[in-house]
């Protein structure tokens, strides 16, 4: 078995890289809090959605709700 660095491996499966930055631990941080605040609204979906059109339909109104009438715990 030949080995490969992960970037080759990727490269090889057609999987594209990350683009983290580099040796910035908070990377994920920010993505997982907004998961976390979608999952627990009380508007989430119950059941998937049939195609992309219509998960962006029911973020876009999100994206206004989260802005000017949920309670941000840090203000």
């Amino acid at each position: 078995m030949v080995w490969q660095t992960v970037l080759a491996k990727q490269q090889a499966l057609g999987v594209m890289p990350s683009f983290s930055r580099p040796a910035v631990s908070d990377d994920n941080l920010f993505p997982e809090a907004l998961f976390r605040t979608l999952k627990y609204c009380p508007w989430y979906p119950t059941r998937p959605f049939e195609d992309s059109y219509q998960g962006r339909a029911w973020v876009e109104p999100f994206g206004s709700r989260y802005s000017h009438e949920h309670r941000h715990s840090g203000i």
